[in-house]
């Protein structure tokens, strides 16, 4: 691969101290992030996520091994240094209400400014197209207190995009927000790895939109470790169904989706239909507890697409034609009880 490695993580045990003594969560962590990718960090709660970015990002000790940033052990980096090359992004609120946008923003070039925090004309032009990048160029003048939940997020994302690092690392950015905040953020994040070449990594639980953009996936579970690799490998493999299969919900890897389990029906329904098609009619059937299989002969259900607006339903008694998804949906409940 000829992306250039951003971060590097060599043999690497992450934890924390306890009275004392080590407490060791993961240990012999090999993994390259690479410039121009977005890379999520998943888990179940308590998986060690939020303690794997604060190592990362040197807020908390690295209990063995190495890490490389920008081909730099971490341990050789002071606080102003690495806040040229790494930009954090965490969820805890602080309290910023007095500043306005501005403001904020004008603290990333504080690795740059001379010892009086003086803004020169090129540091001014690096924090309006922040703000411009960000879309949030319009507040600048408002303050932080009168900005919505995604605002905010937009404006910290400018702070660290105002560093100039090549390294962004986010912990739960879409934490709290509404869902078209958290699609704005997550696709305002992903542009910002394509275009503008940086290397982000961020820890969220909004699975599904993290499969949608992200260039690779990290998974943390206490059960399997570590897995790591492009986002089609880990969800093809399986390992997601492994990880986040409950008794109430387990994640598909054919549609790329979490889905209720419904264990009152053994059921099972054949489909036959165009892809588009052919999703709708799986939905339906799966929030009706029937179980899709692939074998016609094995199934007394049946739904054959013959057009986008003709369908034949069949069963071991009788068959009949709908012209409908709705007239689809009423059958399968028909069925289903």
């Amino acid at each position: 691969m000829n992306a250039k490695t951003t971060i590097s993580v060599q043999n690497v045990c992450i934890g924390y101290i306890y009275k004392r003594k080590q407490i060791r969560l993961y240990e012999h962590l090999n993994f390259d992030l690479y410039r121009g990718e977005l890379i999520s960090l998943l888990g179940p709660n308590g998986a060690g996520k939020s303690t794997l970015l604060r190592t990362l990002s040197k807020q908390q000790p690295l209990l063995e091994g190495n890490i490389q940033l920008n081909d730099k052990n971490l341990t050789d980096y002071n606080e102003r240094t690495i806040s040229r090359v790494l930009g954090l992004v965490l969820t805890d609120k602080t309290s910023t209400g007095g500043l306005n946008v501005r403001e904020l923003v004008e603290l990333g070039r504080y690795p740059y400014t001379n010892f009086f925090g003086r803004l020169s004309d090129e540091d001014n032009q690096i924090i309006d197209k922040a703000m411009k990048d960000t879309g949030i160029f319009h507040k600048a003048d408002s303050y932080m207190a009168e900005l919505s939940d995604g605002e905010k997020q937009k404006v910290m994302i400018a702070k660290a995009l105002a560093q100039e690092c090549p390294i962004i690392v986010l912990d739960e950015p879409t934490a709290f927000l509404d869902i078209e905040s958290r699609i704005e953020i997550m696709a305002l994040l992903h542009d910002l790895a394509l275009y503008q070449h940086k290397t982000i990594l961020l820890s969220t639980h909004d699975i599904d939109l993290a499969i949608q953009l992200s260039d690779r996936l990290l998974l943390l579970s206490p059960q399997t470790g570590i897995e790591y690799g492009i986002t089609e490998k880990i969800v093809s493999s399986g390992v997601l169904e492994e990880i986040f299969d409950k008794e109430i919900v387990s994640f598909d890897k054919n549609t790329g989706n979490f889905i209720p389990k419904n264990n009152k029906s053994n059921a099972k329904i054949f489909i036959q239909a165009d892809p588009k098609t052919d999703k709708w009619i799986y939905d339906i059937a799966k929030k009706n507890g029937f179980e899709t299989i692939n074998h016609e002969k094995e199934s007394i259900y049946k739904i054959i697409a013959l057009s986008p607006t003709s369908f034949l339903l069949k069963n071991k008694e009788k068959e009949l034609y709908a012209s409908s998804l709705e007239e689809v949906y009423n059958w399968i409940k028909s069925a289903a009880n």
